[in-house]
């Protein structure tokens, strides 16, 4: 007579099910299945969001640089949800008024958070008033 170890011909569908079950206590699947990456976002899933910007302020760099990075607040039109996004370029911010129309997107800090010295800043300002940040900065186009 052969040992069949552990349980026997249907060995492989309890392993399979065990499997399953043990990886609800991954805390990595469970984010992934549950979606709760896309449920805090405040983009919502999507790479870019319109917004309307609130005020300007100045977001004070951390240790050891000591500058005050040009920031400005806005509130994502689809949800009404308000976050911080810098303004990228030497007078970018000249360029952006309270209540014009601009559209932000994450500014690609390890795991989904800030990047470089700015604390708590995940979004960037790409356009203004569908006019290209970029391109206002460099002189290249004139704002409306």
């Amino acid at each position: 007579m052969v040992n069949i170890a552990k349980g026997g011909l249907f060995a492989a569908r309890n392993l399979i099910r065990k499997a399953k079950e043990k990886r609800w206590h991954k805390k990595d699947y469970v984010r992934k299945v549950l979606g709760l990456k896309i449920k805090a976002d405040p983009l919502e899933g999507s790479p870019q969001a319109r917004a309307i910007v609130l005020e300007k302020r100045q977001v004070e760099a951390k240790q050891p640089n000591s500058a005050m990075r040009k920031c400005v607040r806005v509130q994502i039109i689809k949800n009404g949800i308000q976050v911080t996004a810098f303004a990228p370029g030497n007078g970018a911010i000249n360029f952006i008024n309270e209540h014009d129309e601009v559209i932000i997107e994450k500014i690609g800090g390890a795991q989904g958070g800030a990047k470089g010295d700015i604390p708590g800043v995940k979004y960037k300002v790409i356009k203004v008033n569908g006019i290209s940040l970029k391109e206002l900065v460099l002189g290249r186009k004139q704002k409306k």
